[in-house]
């Protein structure tokens, strides 16, 4: 049984006992959730070694980190490497988009490196492989990819079923017109074989594949705006109302889902966004790409998604895609990779504390104890990153002394405890 149909069968699982746990509820209430499909939990049949983590509405806001190979740099070393950064830091999953090199060989090697639930977009190995005849892919060959990354273990996977050919007229009006490479892809192949959606067409049985492995279907949206002038467009609304269609089919089906959401979007427009979603796909997990607020900020793209995030899961959203300063840019390194974690999980930390999560009330209660009295270990322990504070710590002409450089003899809290 999937997780989905445990729960609506009034069983307790495993991973729902883990994630209950450490979200703090009664194992009741979590299955409670997860049976009316508001929280998921990627966990792979397959998947051994798995720590599973809730996705959705109340819990705890989830963080994803991408990685992959590119046509220019096809370093598995290098992929794994950027795992350690992404575990280190406390995110809960990555998505493995490798494009190039031999991606079974490479999602395998991932996911037997990580606890993290894995997630995977099969159409880019379809892109990859076929790339040189579009027509001649037929709906079978990306069903029969699509089971593949199921067997090897993937624990979610993004699939553009919502991109129909009736929306690609209302794309006229746009800056930066498709820029998801899967929704790329389809709308070609729809284009050349004057097809619709096979990823549509076919959802029935996707849902087949997904809940043999009991693998999450993350609904992808093909049509995200890429540009902040794009946001909340006819082409961008269009695909939504059709994911929350496809919500209602997959959990019919016994299968767990979630909705991807934009992109590129003002603030201004980030609750509406949220408040759509919520509405029209009835309340399944939001896990959104960003949204970067500006388009003007290459190289500080992460902290552009940062403010975009936060301010999303605050409205709604549950799982928030990392930018890294890359974005945009080039393939990020591990250090991009540290970048972009560390933003995401601020962004996280903030909804978290600003929706009144108990944990993370605790959590910045107990940091602003640890400074008060100068516990300086205390500190980096409870820290997003307990690695550069130390460092600047180490750094400072203070570092014997129990307050900082900044202030010295002069240090508020010193000042204050003195007159006591």
């Amino acid at each position: 049984m999937t997780q989905l149909q445990a729960a609506q069968k009034g069983h307790m699982t495993p991973e729902m006992e883990i994630v209950a746990r450490e979200e703090e509820l009664s194992p009741e209430n979590l299955r409670s959730l997860v049976k009316e499909g508001r929280v998921v939990i990627p966990a792979n049949l397959n998947h051994k070694g798995l720590h599973p983590f809730g996705i959705g509405s109340p819990l705890r806001i989830k963080v994803n980190a991408n990685i992959g190979t590119s046509p220019q740099n096809t370093d598995l070393d290098m992929e794994l490497a950027k795992i350690k950064v992404i575990e280190s830091l406390g995110a809960e999953a990555l998505m493995d988009l490798s494009i190039a090199g031999d991606l079974d060989k490479i999602r395998q090697a991932v996911i037997k490196s990580t606890s993290l639930m894995v997630g995977t977009v099969p159409i880019y190995q379809v892109l990859t492989e076929r790339t040189d005849d579009v027509a001649s892919i037929s709906p079978e060959m990306i069903l029969e990819t699509i089971e593949r990354h199921g067997k090897q273990g993937v624990d979610f996977i993004t699939v553009h079923c919502g991109l129909k050919q009736e929306a690609l007229p209302l794309l006229d009006k746009r800056v930066m017109g498709i820029v998801s490479r899967g929704g790329s892809f389809l709308a070609k192949w729809m284009t050349v074989r004057n097809e619709e959606n096979p990823l549509y067409t076919h959802f029935d049985q996707l849902c087949d594949i997904a809940r043999t492995y009991d693998m999450t279907l993350s609904l992808g949206d093909g049509l995200r705006p890429g540009a902040v002038h794009d946001a909340t467009d006819a082409a961008q609304l269009h695909e939504l109302k059709v994911l929350g269609e496809l919500v209602l089919r997959a959990r019919k089906a016994g299968v767990q889902v979630m909705v991807e959401g934009p992109g590129h979007v003002p603030m201004c427009d980030v609750q509406k966004n949220m408040e759509l979603q919520q509405e029209w796909c009835h309340g399944a997990p939001f896990y959104v790409l960003g949204p970067l607020t500006i388009d003007s900020a290459p190289g500080y793209d992460h902290i552009v998604g940062a403010i975009g995030g936060a301010w999303a899961a605050y409205h709604g959203a549950s799982f928030l895609c990392y930018v890294t300063p890359a974005e945009h840019l080039r393939l990020p390194g591990p250090s991009d990779v540290r970048e972009g974690v560390i933003a995401s999980k601020i962004a996280a930390r903030s909804a978290d504390m600003a929706l009144g999560i108990p944990s993370a009330l605790r959590r910045e209660e107990e940091m602003s104890q640890k400074r008060h009295s100068f516990d300086w270990e205390g500190m980096f322990a409870l820290a997003v990153d307990p690695v550069k504070p130390r460092l600047y710590r180490e750094k400072s002409t203070h570092v014997s002394e129990e307050e900082c450089s900044m202030c010295g003899e002069f240090c508020a809290l010193k000042m204050h405890q003195q007159d006591k």
